[in-house]
């Protein structure tokens, strides 16, 4: 009778199947187990084992994370993993000690996503993320910043590293090496381009080589990436339940801007002033009458925004470690998507695979081979550079999107191998180098520095586009009354001053304005006409800059 009771018990106090094999040891070792004193020990006993359980779920551990996907000026999205399922949670607030706001996802998961939405545009937020009421980590680190709202020139930068994803010694010099250049500046935007984890993409190769690798990065800036070859295990069919679909969260359905996909392969969002484009140069159609390329046309057709920037892993002007002469992804979307790109006014390709740092004049019109590149096709034969020894800034007319006026292709394949194969000779490049690094956009308005940094810090080369500043234009002037006042077109952070002579045989011009420096496509100034020249005289708008 008294078995019947501990029986009783047991089915009371926990699942039946664990509660049962306690039952079975008991009776073993206790035959005649009747005391009270037994009995008690017997609850003491079932409850511990009862509770256990749920005292584990209660301890989810980090185990991949955060990292941040989607930035919108009024949004973003958190990801992270734990080892065990919960209610994912973060706790956000612009002040790194008042994290009183709170968002939610709405299961219990291991793989936690949450957006944060109702978000200030080109504000600083702090963040933490938890499972339930129990925070997992936060602190000062944890943060981002939103864009400015679609069309804003406030500026901005980005990160560019391409086949990043052997981790060797190698990758962690290259992460260094851009960590200690932008240390003084926050980078707001972070583009992968392809063959981020080596060998074959899996997602345990993605914990080794991303999220192991980048963790303070992955925290602070929001992050797209393109697929490549390794992604699919170089399948030009891949499954859709690989890992690649499965770490990141891509704006299929034009949450970010730009018209939707239907599909996380390719892609588009806006940021600031700058529409971005992500294309599928591996596992989807690169024919004319692809899905792809009907969706591009109507997305490029649909921007209104002045920079726009596209990024995809196999590049259309390569003789490094992939020729683009050979493989048939690279012919493609040279002949194929190119021509759609420049007709629509492209400034900046950015592509990996080959495994060196390669990099074209502004130029257009070439969609052969190599062989049939000619000095024509050049926009302009300088270098870009803005400095000492250089040839000065590429300069583009229209400041939009304005067909054949020129891009730069820029390979950066480099982020974490050199493979010293391939002759590094197309007609097409400018620079090309067999050496490690990364890539770095400056954004401002009407410019974009680009500067390729090496693995031992050194900037290996730099070029600055330019659009609608060329040529130089007085836009407005007004005088009266001893007052003077100018408009002239002008370059985000170069510095001007205006000069004036009261005769043009004066021996040197008088600095009227101090050093003004542009913070956009235009400039000006208004002042008093310098006594006793108030009858009259001349200014002038100078610049030492470029």
């Amino acid at each position: 009778m008294e078995s019947e009771h501990l029986h009783s018990a047991f089915a009371l106090l926990g699942p039946a199947d664990t509660l049962g094999a306690v039952v079975v040891n008991l009776h073993s070792s206790h035959p005649r187990l009747a005391r009270p004193r037994g009995w008690r020990a017997f609850l003491l006993l079932a409850f511990s084992f009862a509770v256990a359980p749920h005292l584990a779920a209660a301890e989810a551990q980090l185990v991949r994370g955060p990292y941040l996907q989607m930035p919108g000026p009024s949004t973003m999205t958190v990801r992270w993993r734990t080892d065990q399922p919960g209610l994912g949670r973060v706790r956000y607030g612009t002040q790194p000690l008042t994290l009183s706001l709170v968002a939610e996802a709405g299961a219990t998961v291991t793989e936690h996503s949450v957006t944060v939405t109702n978000l200030q545009p080109d504000t600083l937020y702090y963040y933490s993320v938890g499972v339930g009421d129990r925070v997992l980590t936060n602190g000062s680190g944890f943060r981002f910043r939103t864009p400015a709202v679609t069309g804003g020139t406030r500026p901005f930068r980005v990160w560019v590293l391409g086949d990043c994803g052997y981790t060797n010694f190698s990758a962690g010099p290259v992460r260094d090496a851009f960590y200690q250049f932008t240390t003084n500046r926050p980078v707001d935007l972070w583009l992968m381009l392809g063959d981020n984890a080596y060998t074959g993409g899996t997602d345990g190769l993605y914990q080794n080589a991303v999220f192991n690798t980048y963790p303070t990065q992955l925290r602070q800036t929001p992050l797209f990436s393109t697929i490549g070859n390794q992604e699919t295990a170089g399948s030009a069919m891949p499954l859709p339940t690989i890992a690649y679909f499965d770490i990141f969260t891509f704006p299929m359905n034009g949450e970010l801007g730009g018209v939707p996909s239907g599909s996380e392969r390719y892609f588009s969002f806006d940021y600031g002033n700058a529409h971005f484009v992500c294309l599928d140069s591996m596992s989807s159609s690169r024919a004319t009458n692809s899905p792809m390329y009907v969706w591009l046309k109507s997305d490029l057709e649909a921007n209104t925004n002045e920079w726009l920037i596209v990024f995809f892993h196999h590049p259309p002007y390569s003789k490094g470690s992939n020729d683009s002469d050979v493989q048939a992804p690279q012919i493609e979307m040279r002949a194929n998507f190119v021509p759609l790109l420049e007709e629509h006014g492209v400034d900046l390709v950015l592509c990996g695979h080959s495994h060196s740092y390669e990099r074209t004049w502004l130029m257009d019109g070439h969609y052969g081979l190599s062989g049939t590149f000619t000095d024509s096709m050049k926009v302009d034969g300088g270098d870009g550079h803005v400095g000492a020894g250089g040839s000065g800034a590429y300069q583009k007319a229209t400041l939009g999107a304005a067909a054949h006026e020129g891009a730069v292709y820029v390979v950066a394949g480099s982020g974490s191998q050199v493979n010293h194969t391939g002759t590094l000779n197309h007609p097409a490049t400018l620079r090309s180098a067999f050496v490690l690094g990364s890539v770095a956009l400056d954004v401002h308005a009407n410019r974009i520095d680009v500067r390729f940094i090496r693995e031992t810090g050194a900037i290996d080369d730099d070029f600055t586009l330019v659009k609608g500043a060329s040529p130089f234009r007085i836009l407005r002037v007004q005088g009266g009354g001893g007052q003077f006042a100018l408009r002239w077109t002008a370059v985000a952070d170069r510095g001007y001053r205006v000069e004036f002579k009261a005769a043009l045989s004066d021996p040197g011009w008088q600095d009227v304005s101090g050093l003004l420096r542009a913070d956009g496509p235009v400039l000006g100034w208004s002042g008093a006409v310098p006594s006793p020249a108030t009858a009259g005289g001349f200014f002038r708008v100078w610049s030492a800059e470029d």
